[in-house]
């Protein structure tokens, strides 16, 4: 244990992590006092709808945000193995094409067919007709704030990649306590606000995304800032770096679809099960968010870590970082899931009032607990090796494990097993385990340290 702690690389790791950390950390939570501000709203089948809409229109979104991402991958990993080259002058270029590839590719066309086949697409998912109701004008909103997100994910991914991890912090808390505020005042109606309910929580999810774009625009624009802006000079795309992107970003893009689309398949399962079911689900999902904050951030810092390193022929410098971090991100799952196992029950208590909710949460949150610290080892080792520039090895691990074993294990246990949300939930344990062994066994093999960008 304390030579895990006691090395200057693990300075270097948590120095980096930890602003990731506060800044997820906080944003989940936050989220999860959206959450429940939504589940206390009304009565229990208006509150438990309410908590369904929120849930069906996060799987939608997640597929927008999981294709700007892979291109934000390509960029963190691109502009860490640039400034450990010593090419500082191609990292402005480099955020130009990302937030520009990510506009123009991926969030307005995302936005326009979503809002096109809106009903058709929650109805695909699932979501029964008083859901659809309740929730449409939320979709909507939450839709058109997403160009802004998409926008502030190409930011924040450019600045982690320089390994300023402190600001893209900074912006998300300020942010994250205004849209808390302002969900507060627009859901309940308090002050001189409308009682919005649903609807207020997306006005204020979407304005937040709004503010977040000004402050990015404001530090990026300032030519003294290492990632930076400069609207004087045309713009010209780089054959090198759009072929960088794709190298890395394509992959990861292919990657995050068959997530996505597995998952999607997921919900469907669930979904079947009714929508207490679903909302017991859906808060399940939202307490185990606020854990996939210790994850990602030693994921986020491992993948930056390691493209500056490689970028500086140290490849053995990048293989200690990705192991030490993951024995950390271990580490940190166990606590997290002695603290689930233990107070699951009371922490599912605080998003609903439904007895049968609590009930049936208190029980998955045990799995949950024994999710943790396999979802951190697996989450960090696939940042490192995304970093590297891998991002093949990392699709056709979530390929198999996502599209396929959790799928085949949920129809298992729920159609054969007959084991409802508790069956789901063991699928998700499985997929989990199996994604574990794949990225171990390429991070073992060492040929993720050969990859090069032009």
């Amino acid at each position: 244990m304390k030579k895990i702690f006691k090395s200057p690389q693990t300075a270097t790791i948590l120095t980096l992590a930890m602003p990731i950390f506060v800044e997820l950390f906080l944003g989940s939570l936050f989220g999860m006092v959206d959450m429940i501000m939504l589940g206390r709203y009304g009565s229990h089948s208006l509150s438990t709808s309410a908590i369904a809409v929120v849930g069906f229109t996060n799987q939608i979104m997640f597929i927008g945000l999981s294709l700007v991402t892979s291109l934000c991958t390509g960029a963190t990993a691109i502009i860490a193995r640039y400034l450990g080259m010593r090419r500082e002058k191609q990292v402005s270029s480099v955020l130009s094409h990302i937030i520009i590839l990510n506009l123009a590719l991926v969030a307005i066309p995302f936005v326009v067919i979503s809002i096109v086949f809106a009903e058709k697409i929650l109805t695909a998912l699932g979501a029964e007709a008083n859901t659809i109701s309740l929730g449409i004008i939320y979709y909507y909103v939450i839709l058109i704030g997403f160009v802004f997100q998409a926008f502030n994910f190409s930011v924040f991914s450019a600045m982690r990649g320089s390994s300023d991890t402190k600001t893209p912090m900074k912006i998300n808390l300020i942010v994250n306590i205004a849209n808390v505020l302002g969900n507060a005042a627009l859901i309940y109606g308090l002050g001189p606000f409308p009682e919005l309910g649903v609807l207020g929580a997306g006005i204020s999810t979407a304005l937040s995304h709004v503010v977040a774009t000004a402050i990015s625009l404001l530090i990026i624009l300032n030519p003294k800032y290492i990632i930076h802006l400069n609207l004087k000079k045309k713009f010209v795309f780089n054959k090198s770096i759009i072929q960088n992107l794709v190298k890395i970003g394509g992959p990861a893009a292919l990657e995050q679809m068959a997530f996505r689309v597995g998952i999607l398949r997921f919900v469907h399962i669930v979904a079947s099960l009714g929508t207490t079911v679903y909302a017991t689900h859906q808060i399940c999902l939202n307490i185990i968010g606020l854990s996939f904050s210790t994850g990602q951030a030693f994921s986020t810092a491992t993948s930056t870590l390691v493209g500056r390193s490689l970028g500086e022929q140290k490849p053995d410098l990048a293989a200690n970082y990705m192991k030490r971090t993951r024995n950390i991100g271990m580490i940190a799952g166990l606590i997290l899931g002695v603290i689930m196992f233990t107070f699951g029950g009371n922490i599912v208590g605080l998003y609903n009032k439904n007895p049968d909710v609590i009930a049936s949460g208190a029980t998955i949150m045990m799995i949950v607990a024994v999710i943790q610290p396999i979802q951190n080892a697996q989450f960090i080792i696939a940042g490192g090796l995304r970093g590297a520039g891998d991002t093949v090895w990392t699709l056709i691990s979530t390929f198999i494990s996502v599209f396929i074993i959790r799928i085949a294990m949920a129809k298992l246990f729920i159609d054969t097993f007959h084991l409802g949300l508790v069956g789901a939930w063991f699928a998700m344990l499985i997929d989990q385990f199996a994604r574990f062994v794949f990225v171990n066994a390429r991070y073992y093999s060492g040929k993720w340290k050969y990859i090069s960008l032009k």
